[in-house]
């Protein structure tokens, strides 16, 4: 058995997937780092190597196939080098992963907790393995460490969990039922990132709109917590993701307009433009609902950055369903998208019910002409914002141009902007004068 004392070693985690990954790997970082793990960001001198994973689509998981292959390599040259996978991928392929020979540690969304004794009893034949999901565990007491290089943005994860069941996805899977954590555990975690020089939080959720916390006859939604956040201090940014359209209330979209530091940007997820398809993808809204929704938010928020996610080729999807989501993508005219194929994930709903019967090269083919278009669209919305002045929240140098500054607007198109001067957590009214299909382009004013 390893030795018992877990002082003076090293963790590198490498952290795949979406925002809710990046919030778990600093719970991760805060649990081993109360038994003397310190972070680093070299894979060659860790002790411990953990892949924080994304089960939602193939390629995703083919990547961590790929580095575990990588960690072992390394674990060759070093052999006590403890090599981990944590997080949904973990959850849902723990045999696969253990049988490999090449991982010395699995553990599910919700046992984090555990690793500090299943680190403790790993040997070279006798790896550690903890999937259990909860219906409790929220790690509402944790304090995260925070691994964002510039020390502008933290997020704050509010809930774990999905109750929604859509049949392509994986994550109720993997992460279990759906349960909120208590706001004032939240708000005080925003507070105190606030107090450390953060000038922006992002509150976290599968679905945030059904945040609900209840005890002891309190009630507390989603709207109402937001309030909370925004009430800090008008010079902490809120943002949120991710929002379910089917939950989205007029509440939400009016707390929002009432408060001057909660950015103006909403990601609401449609998927398909066919109604057809959003009853088979278990979406629980219509085509009609979704627009009116977005008309919603453009009544009372003009101005409000729309973005989306969207899937080509699902089970059955025949050209008219393809159109119907091109046609929409044209009546919103979303500033982004995440667009990706139809990638059957086993366990779900639909691998058990719906053939995946879009060949490849079609589905191929028709993501591409979303592409396209989602590229006309983005280039038409960042064109509509030439000449306006929006307040910028400075991230540091821009990736292309260091002598230049980047930095998000509200409604969180990133701008591009000379800065001399400012440095990263400042904030600049920047006047946009150009513009990409990505970028805009701006000068301080």
């Amino acid at each position: 058995m390893r030795e018992t004392t877990l002082m003076n070693k090293k963790i590198y985690i490498e952290t795949y997937g979406c925002q809710m990954n990046v919030s778990d790997s600093e719970v991760i970082f805060s649990i081993l780092g109360k038994e003397g793990y310190e972070r680093t960001l070299e894979m060659e001198e860790a002790d411990l190597i953990l892949a924080n994973t994304c089960s939602v689509r193939d390629n995703a998981e083919q990547r961590i196939w790929g580095r575990i292959e990588q960690f072992h390599k390394m674990k060759e040259s070093r052999p006590d080098v403890i090599v981990g996978i944590v997080g949904c991928m973990a959850e849902r392929l723990k045999d696969k992963l253990i049988e490999t020979g090449k991982v010395d540690l699995v553990a599910g969304p919700d046992a984090y907790r555990s690793l500090p004794g299943l680190l403790r009893d790993i040997s070279p034949d006798n790896p550690r393995i903890n999937v259990m999901l909860s219906h409790e565990e929220t790690y509402a007491d944790i304090v995260p460490v925070r691994t964002d290089r510039n020390g502008v943005s933290a997020f704050i994860s509010i809930m774990r969990g999905c109750n929604n069941v859509c049949s392509y996805c994986v994550v109720p899977y993997t992460r279990g039922a759906e349960r909120s954590r208590d706001p004032e555990t939240i708000v005080n975690e925003a507070r105190d990132v606030f107090g450390k020089g953060y000038k922006e939080v992002t509150l976290l959720g599968q679905n945030v709109d059904s945040y609900l916390w209840k005890s002891e006859g309190r009630t507390v939604s989603f709207p109402e917590l937001l309030e909370m956040v925004a009430r800090i201090s008008p010079d902490l940014r809120v943002r949120f993701a991710t929002n379910h359209p089917k939950d989205i209330s007029d509440e939400l979209i009016e707390t929002m307009a009432a408060y001057d530091n909660i950015c103006n940007h909403i990601h609401l997820p449609v998927q398909s433009g066919s109604n057809r398809l959003l009853e088979k993808m278990r979406r629980r809204y219509t085509r009609e609902w979704y627009l009116e929704r977005v008309a919603k938010i453009r009544e009372v928020l003009p101005g409000c950055g729309i973005t989306t996610d969207v899937i080509a080729g699902f089970c059955s999807e025949t050209e008219e369903d393809h159109q119907d989501t091109l046609s929409l993508f044209r009546e919103v005219g979303f500033d982004y998208a995440y667009m990706f194929y139809y990638s059957e994930r086993p366990g779900t709903l639909a691998a058990r019910n719906y053939p995946d019967d879009v060949p490849l090269e079609v589905k191929t083919r028709r993501l591409n002409e979303i592409i396209a278009l989602q590229t006309e669209l983005s280039l038409e919305s960042n064109r509509k914002d030439v000449g306006k002045t929006f307040r910028v929240l400075v991230e540091g140098p821009s990736k292309k141009n260091p002598e230049e500054l980047c930095g998000r607007a509200g409604n969180d198109k990133m701008c591009v902007f000379p800065g001399k001067g400012l440095k990263a957590g400042d904030y600049a009214d920047v006047r946009i004068a150009s513009c990409t299909s990505a970028t805009l382009i701006g000068e301080i004013v």
